[in-house]
């Protein structure tokens, strides 16, 4: 067995910005996630001031122990909650799995991976610096760039079209599959079966 197969997530990291203006934009894809994982395992989440976030515990898929989290520090500073949570509970960083928005992924399609630069995301970068390392499991949820007209910044921290909340949400219904399976058979498995897999883009919008 390698040592990739026997990472299994026991913090699984949502990126987002909190407050209702960015509810349900891009850029939030990470709480999205967070919330359909919490129902799913009925976790309730409440904030921890001493996470900086929105932090719930319980039993994931195959009765394991698992943690959520959805920083409330700004995208910029995700890092700071990460720290202070796997600070509290002595975890390894590679046992963390963030879940996150990617512009250079068409919608549609996710992409797991065990380790990697940020890729110009600033959660990312917040945790790669605080965390000291890149090696963490990470999901990345294609948003596409965006259209010749709109700037990146718009485009990220805009909502979803009436023709992309469908999709989006058989995405997010996607990975909560993928980290279903990562709990009980381990990442690299489920980045075997899982990075393959998309949901069909229609035409006007691909």
């Amino acid at each position: 067995m390698s040592d990739e197969l026997a990472i299994i997530p026991q913090l699984i990291v949502g990126l987002g910005n909190p407050g209702t203006k960015y509810a349900q934009t891009r850029h939030n894809v990470g709480f999205d996630l967070l919330d359909i994982l919490a129902k799913r395992w009925q976790i309730s989440l409440s904030d921890r001031k001493q996470f900086q976030g929105i932090y719930g515990e319980g039993f994931g898929s195959n009765n394991t122990k698992i943690r959520l989290l959805k920083p409330q520090t700004f995208m910029n500073l995700s890092g700071q909650s990460v720290r202070a949570t796997i600070d509290w509970f002595k975890l390894p960083p590679e046992s963390v799995l963030v879940v996150y928005d990617d512009l250079d992924l068409p919608l549609g399609k996710i992409r797991l991976r065990m380790s990697g630069s940020a890729g110009g995301h600033n959660g990312m970068k917040s945790i790669i610096s605080h965390l000291g390392t890149q090696n963490f499991p990470r999901v990345r949820i294609g948003i596409g760039k965006s259209a010749g007209e709109k700037d990146t910044i718009s485009h990220v921290l805009g909502k979803f079209s009436g023709v992309e909340i469908p999709i989006v949400s058989e995405v997010l219904y996607l990975v909560n599959d993928a980290i279903e399976m990562s709990l009980k058979q381990g990442m690299e498995k489920t980045m075997s079966l899982y990075n393959s897999r998309s949901i069909p883009v229609p035409d006007a919008i691909d």
